[in-house]
Parts: structure tokens; sequence; C-alpha cells
């Protein structure tokens, strides 16, 4: 894996890391199989979330090459546990740790996370789809749980994020139906955040990821982890947590920066420290 340029990538890399103006953007990089989570593209998922500790992102952006977000499982691996040229230990370590690891990976990271999806989001695809803070999806984008068209029951965290996002009846339809859900109504149950016509979609998606890069980096990191905590939280303790993090969100540049600029009525500069 290495880093890419923007736009679509050159190189034949599984997966594609490109760091500008605070902003990674991982790519999957199989467009001719429609960016499938095989055992290289998982492997190169984790890869590009542990190296941004090293680079100066302040935002986390998920995407496929080609016309496709992700089409899901390995269907080549599918193939050979069938043919027996794998073991079924093999198959379930490969789910445990590659596929479901690189979801739990994306969903751990602690910078704000968007997935843009232009085209379809399959299966474990989808799981890293909703495992990102925000869904960015064009008119023409599909999900699907359909783990159902493969004999499977889910995996890769989909009992963990989908009741989560659209409750627990909704979930269990959308995983028995195996429905490829248009965007207008993923957008309607919350598995889209944001569906933007195909003409306009990029210039919308990089306006909304522009304002979460130059935002207060810490103070966005620090509110992502609260949420988080939130959900399992009783309200005096979500409130402790809250204060205890605001000391330290206190002593940062950007609050300084923000609270004379907004003193000053003038537009902030965070620097992301």
């Amino acid at each position: 894996m290495s880093d890419g340029a923007g736009g679509e990538p050159t190189g034949d890399e599984p997966v594609v890391l490109d760091v500008a103006d605070g902003v990674a953007t991982l790519t999957l990089n199989r467009p001719e199989m429609r960016n499938p989570l095989t055992s290289e593209i998982a492997r190169g998922i984790i890869d590009a979330v542990e190296r941004l500790e090293d680079r100066d992102a302040r935002c986390l952006v998920v995407r496929g090459a080609g016309g496709a977000f992700s089409a899901g499982g390995d269907v080549n691996a599918m193939a050979e546990r069938l043919a027996g040229e794998t073991t079924l230990d093999e198959a379930v370590q490969r789910i445990t740790q590659e596929t479901s690891r690189a979801v739990k990976r994306v969903a751990e990271c602690p910078l704000p996370t968007v997935a843009l999806i232009d085209g379809v989001a399959f299966g474990a695809g989808a799981n890293l789809a909703i495992a990102c803070d925000l869904q960015v999806a064009s008119a023409e984008a599909r999900i699907s749980f359909g783990f159902r068209q493969v004999g499977l029951a889910v995996d890769s965290g989909t009992s963990y994020f989908l009741p989560r996002i659209v409750g627990e009846n909704t979930a269990k339809e959308l995983v028995f139906t195996g429905e490829l859900v248009e965007a207008d109504r993923a957008e309607s149950l919350g598995l889209f955040t944001h569906v933007y016509p195909g003409e306009s979609f990029d210039d919308r998606a990089d306006e909304l990821i522009e304002q979460i890069a130059t935002g207060p980096t810490v103070a966005l990191r620090t509110s992502k982890r609260l949420i988080r905590q939130g959900l399992n939280d009783s309200l005096d303790q979500a409130m402790e947590n809250e204060a205890a993090a605001q000391a330290a969100v206190f002593e940062t540049h950007d609050h300084r920066e923000g609270a004379e600029a907004f003193m000053a009525n003038e537009e902030p500069e965070f620097e992301g420290r």
C-alpha cells in the first residue's frame, strides 16, 4: 500500500492512502471487482488507519474506486471454501482477523470519518460504510445487508451497527429480505447522512469534508469519543465525562482561537491543536 495522488488512484495497490490539506482519503482500489473486502484490501485498510497516527490528518474519508464503494465479501474466498481449498477454521479466521478487524479499525479511528458512497455498498462493505461517522452518498448509491443472498448470517459488525442506526425491527427486515436500499430510503432510515445529486456529489461532499477538516480537531475528536461513551452511560456519568474532557480541551490553541474569534464576531482559523 502506498500514498496516492488526489482523484482516482493510478497505481495497482489494493488500498491507496492520500493525505492533503488535513484530509486523509483511503481508497479501496479494486474497481474491476467492485472493491470487495478481500484479505489484501482488509489488511490495507488496517495498515492505512494505523499509519494516520504519523500523518497530519484531521479527518478520514473512505471511498471506493471506479463507481462502487464495496461489493462486500470476497467471492473468490467463498469459492475456495466450497471447493475445500480452505478449512472452516481458515474461513472463520479470515472474517475475525481481517474483514471484521478492518471494519472495527475504521469504527475506532479517533478522527471524524466520512464514507463517500457512489455506487453499491453491500454486505461487509455496507458495514464499512456505516462504521464511519457520516455517510455521504450520491443519488445513485445503494446499500444492502444481503448476507442471505449467499446463504450466510450477518458478520463484520452488522448486529452491532445496524440496529443502533435503524432500530431492531427494521434491522431484522433489512437482513431478512436483503433489500438493496435506494439512496432516498437509506437517507430516511439514517443509513445515509446526506444524499446529493450525481452532478453535484463531489462538490457538495468536498464542502462538508472541508468544514470538518478545518474544525477544532481536538474538540471534535473528544466529542466523538464522548458521544460513543454516552450511548452506554447514565446522564450523570456522561456529564462527568464531559466536564473532565472539557478541562483538557480548555487548554488547546483552538479553544482560545475560537473564543477570541467569537467575541470579535470573526471567523476562527483553527489549526487542529
